[in-house]
């Protein structure tokens, strides 16, 4: 093969796998996750089915590829944003409102994957399959954390960017079902919660909350097995 036969054949090999990965997305935002076929993908594809294995070797693949994909493509934005922030509240709502914006436009397919949430489900955000995107995902939560240097007790700060994770799931769970005009009731959960958010960390770390402190830091420890 030549010194540029293998770029070509690499970039064609991309762009296949591309092709596939938005026919795929199309498919199960129209058909649903469930119901969507592999052959209904190649067919929007434009290609056999076998080719479609070929990238893809089932329909979690896909999906796993559209995480990850997402992801980098978000890294820059989040990066960026935190970069510009060093309230905790404000770095929040940026990476929150972040992904509400990047996702939005497979709103239903997120929606779909949602019931997903089985840790033994390969789908499922808390699954050993998603581990490397959870990790990834956590680390702007820890950068946040930094940044605002906020004082927290020692026997909870540990815990804090996989909690703020949490919050986010949570609030995602609500924007997917919300039927609000460009889901504003999200908008205002989001906002409200911050400041409440943010609030109870500052009193948290006030010594008359000591005794919460211990509880917390035991509960924690139970839940995430030290």
């Amino acid at each position: 093969m030549s010194v540029t036969a293998a770029p070509t054949t690499q970039r064609k090999s991309e762009e296949t796998r591309r092709r596939i990965l938005d026919a795929a997305l199309e498919v199960f935002s129209e058909r649903g996750f469930e119901a969507a076929t592999m052959r209904e993908v190649a067919a929007k594809a434009g290609m056999a089915v076998g080719a479609a294995y070929y990238y893809f070797p089932s329909k979690d693949a896909i999906v796993l590829a559209f995480y990850e994909e997402a992801q980098q493509e978000m890294r820059t934005a989040l990066e960026a944003a935190l970069a510009r922030s060093r309230s905790l509240d404000a770095s929040l709502r940026t990476i929150i409102q972040t992904k509400f914006d990047y996702f939005g436009k497979n709103r239903p397919l997120v929606g779909a994957l949602a019931s997903h949430v089985d840790p033994k489900h390969p789908l499922s955000p808390f699954s050993a399959n998603t581990a490397h995107i959870r990790e990834q995902d956590q680390q702007f939560f820890e950068r946040a954390v930094e940044q605002a240097k906020l004082k927290l007790p020692k026997n909870v700060a540990p815990y804090l960017p996989r909690l703020l994770w949490m919050y986010q799931m949570g609030l995602f769970l609500f924007w997917i079902y919300d039927e609000s005009p460009e889901q504003s009731r999200t908008g205002v959960l989001l906002e409200k919660t911050l400041k409440m958010l943010v609030m109870t960390l500052k009193l948290a770390a006030l010594p008359i909350f000591r005794p919460f402190q211990k509880l917390a830091g035991e509960l924690l420890e139970a839940v995430y097995g030290g």
